[in-house]
């Protein structure tokens, strides 16, 4: 727990001191390349807390579906009204994976698209599984 102390008590306040923050305007066109440098990690640190924040609370970043149009599907058979695929279950052969996140590049069958779609937007989707008994 000291050391913890210590970083918040004098080590991080003594840094933020070192900092070469103008006082003014002006002054900030009067920094040295290694003025500049030295702002370089605060600034990203703020940057990355600021993200993460945006990522954490901003409904806009939440959003599964496209944020232009609200649709899931942005890509396949646009041209229809409605996408329906009828399979037999006799054309199956042991089993079959579809699609749910209208994100593969195998229509109607799922090849794993939804893993990075998943990742990017915090969405459990997975496929339709359908095998024979």
């Amino acid at each position: 727990m000291e050391p913890i102390s210590q970083l918040v008590k004098s080590t991080l306040p003594n840094y933020l001191s070192n900092l070469p923050i103008p006082d003014t305007f002006g002054g900030w066109f009067k920094l040295s390349f290694k003025d500049w440098l030295a702002l370089v990690p605060p600034t990203a640190v703020v940057a990355g807390i600021g993200y993460a924040g945006y990522l954490a609370f901003c409904p806009a970043a939440q959003r599964r579906c496209s944020p232009k149009s609200g649709r899931c599907n942005e890509t396949i058979r646009k041209h229809e009204a409605k996408v329906v695929d009828m399979i037999d279950v006799e054309d199956i052969a042991e089993k079959a994976a579809f699609c749910r996140c209208w994100k593969t590049k195998n229509w109607p069958y799922c090849d794993g698209s939804h893993g990075e779609h998943n990742k990017q937007t915090g969405d459990n989707v997975g496929p339709v599984v359908v095998k024979k008994k």
